[in-house]
């Protein structure tokens, strides 16, 4: 999703500039999948969230169990640290690691962005330097949110193991059980009267399991299906599900790791909450035994994680990428 470090060569170079700037329109707002939880016959979730993933690659999930009102502490948290003055938002700046506060970066296309970035879990990868003391209340709800979403991630991988024969905890001990790695990144997207010229986050597919995004009620996230580029429609307190590589590459290409992009808008502030959830950098991830066989050999090498990383980032077409 709109991140730094979570995207896809290996297996989906993203598209020429050209392609990334074309269709911006074509296709209108998708009819992107969305799943109620609510309901209680769990054999349909399983076969809805199944087929979201096989045929998009993304989807939204409403009643869901986080809090509505959790959910706007954060939001409100989010936006009064980009408010503060900019002396304050460089107390967590970024210094050499991926973590912390960046201004406006322009790469090979005009990206365009302040974001936060830091790690929500285990609490062992924690580093509270880069969490805002101010807003005061920015650590306590973050850490309430992070807790509900671990509870999501492990629901929904737990119906995307069973719809696949998989015993339910199968994707979630593939990634790492309780150290897979859970990452926030705030994406503060300032109006820009050039929106068609400036893209919010390059195309590209996110580089772990499964993302996990709160949008605020300004549209510009987009999937590209079928040739075009789709507007996914705002829909109040639902979370947008986004199926990363690793998942894509365990299920041998079953589901699929959609390509995806984030626009910005003339006159409104877009603002989005990305959850990454991604195995340890020492794993070893590739197609799943169990998915695999004679008739369905593997299609991606097995790496560790790291590994992969460093090969998709040495794949990227620099002219096509923003620098990071």
């Amino acid at each position: 999703m709109e991140d730094e470090r979570d995207h896809d060569t290996i297996s989906s170079s993203p598209p020429s500039l050209s392609k990334q700037l074309a269709g911006t329109t074509l296709g209108g707002s998708a009819d992107v999948p969305v799943v109620d939880l609510s309901v209680s016959d769990e054999d349909f979730l399983v076969h809805e969230v199944v087929k979201a993933s096989e045929e998009w690659g993304i989807f939204q999930v409403v009643n869901h169990g986080i809090p509505e009102e959790l959910m706007h502490q954060l939001q409100v948290v989010g936006k009064q640290f980009f408010d503060l003055p900019e002396a304050e938002k460089e107390i967590v700046a970024k210094d050499g690691d991926f973590e912390g506060y960046k201004r406006k970066y322009l790469g090979g296309i005009n990206n365009w962005d302040q974001h936060l970035f830091h790690r929500l879990s285990p609490p062992s990868i924690i580093n509270y330097k880069y969490w805002p003391k101010n807003p005061p209340q920015y650590r306590e709800v973050t850490e309430e949110y992070t807790k509900h979403m671990k509870r999501l991630t492990e629901k929904i991988l737990g119906w995307l193991s069973e719809g696949l024969g998989l015993p339910r905890e199968a994707f979630t001990q593939s990634i790492g059980g309780e150290t897979a790695e859970y990452v926030l990144r705030v994406n503060f997207y300032p109006p820009t009267q050039d929106s068609e010229l400036v893209i919010g986050a390059a195309a590209h597919s996110d580089m772990g399991a499964i993302a996990l995004l709160l949008p605020n009620e300004v549209p510009g996230l987009q999937a590209f299906k079928d040739e075009q580029w789709l507007d996914l429609n705002y829909i109040n307190s639902a979370v947008v599900v986004i199926i990363g590589d690793q998942l894509m590459r365990m299920t041998n290409g079953r589901f699929k790791n959609v390509l995806h992009r984030a626009k910005t808008d003339k006159e409104r502030l877009r603002i989005s909450w990305p959850v990454f959830v991604a195995p340890r950098a020492d794993m070893s991830v590739g197609p799943l035994p169990e998915l695999t066989g004679d008739e369905n050999p593997p299609k991606f090498e097995t790496l560790i994680y790291n590994d992969y990383i460093d090969q998709k980032i040495n794949g990227w077409a620099l002219e096509d990428l923003p620098v990071y």
